[in-house]
């Protein structure tokens, strides 16, 4: 993976792939960003089912640059699986969807329509800048999603000595200059070290893969449509609980790094961001078991130091909502 820091190094983040006209994937709130190359075409409705279309774009030029969160960034992978391009990502958020080659498919209510892997994930640019103006909520919601990201990536079944250390290293910097983002939003430096903590989860996440917190999580969001890392703040916790009695040395080094007991800490870094419960983003008490048995299946799950089955992950639910 290429990674280079400032939007202005995005050239030659196309020049090394060999790239000299990109399809642009970007939502509506980029279109007064200046980029520093010339997109062949740009696809704009961000998220989108509409894979073959937009593939159908791509295959006018050689290479892919997606522009935004993890909606914009998964886009990008489906179209770049479909076509066999290279991508190259520039962040917006924390979430870290840039680091993997596996995506899901949401339409315009973002509402889950399938996933897949494959995707020729090339290049990262990260730019502080485009981050300034983040609102709070997705600030922490994405921001949880990255620390889910190093909490996991320690007890995964594959997790690995240098994932370890991407992980305990993104753990400390979000833990660290999350609380300060909140505070002063537009301080460029703390964004600057919250998003090198993000970046160190997605390289986590790309070496390791994901457990049961990001397995709960997919479950309820991709069924409501509802924001995926404010749902791995709320789920976190009660997956970290579970895994206690599994993975006790991994919980012990991840509370070290966020200097604290790892739930307590994971709890009061997500209320920063509002919503703490599934019954605060409207999850229906009824859907709880059927959620529990599609948060089973999932690959996260299966990853698990221990799989849970459906009646534990009902349990671990309920706690939450």
């Amino acid at each position: 993976m290429i990674v280079r820091w400032g939007l202005g190094e995005l050239p030659s983040v196309l020049d090394e792939l060999g790239a000299r006209s990109p399809l642009l994937v970007a939502g509506p709130r980029w279109d007064a960003l200046e980029l520093p190359i010339e997109p062949h075409a740009r696809w704009a409705e961000v998220p989108s089912h509409r894979i073959d279309d937009a593939a159908e774009q791509a295959r006018d030029g050689d290479a892919i640059v997606a522009v935004g969160g993890g909606s914009a960034i998964d886009l990008g992978k489906a179209v770049s699986a479909a076509t066999e391009l290279p991508l190259v990502s520039v962040p917006t958020t924390y979430a870290g969807a840039e680091w993997t080659t596996y995506y899901g498919v949401r339409d315009p209510e973002r509402k889950m329509r399938g996933g897949g892997s494959g995707a020729h994930s090339a290049g990262i640019v990260y730019e502080v800048a485009l981050t300034l103006d983040l609102p709070r909520e997705p600030t922490v919601g994405t921001s949880m999603n990255a620390l889910a990201h190093c909490a996991e990536a320690l007890y995964v079944h594959g997790h690995n000595p240098e994932a370890d250390e991407h992980a305990l290293a993104g753990a400390r910097l979000i833990s660290d200059w999350l609380p300060r983002v909140v505070e002063q939003p537009g301080d460029a430096d703390a964004r600057t070290e919250l998003l090198r903590g993000a970046c160190h989860g997605g390289a986590a996440l790309g070496g390791s893969m994901l457990a049961l917190g990001h397995a709960m999580a997919q479950a309820v969001g991709g069924r409501y449509g509802l924001p995926h890392g404010t749902l791995n703040g709320i789920c976190l916790p009660a997956a970290l609980r579970f895994n206690g009695r599994h993975a006790p040395e991994a919980l012990r080094r991840f509370g070290e790094a966020v200097g604290g007991d790892p739930v307590a800490r994971v709890e009061e870094l997500a209320r920063l961001g509002g919503a703490t419960r599934l019954r605060d983003l409207g999850v229906p008490e009824e859907d709880i078991p059927e959620l529990a048995t599609a948060a089973a299946q999932r690959a996260g799950n299966q990853a698990n130091p221990q799989p849970a089955k459906p009646a534990e992950i009902e349990q671990l639910l309920r706690s939450v909502w």
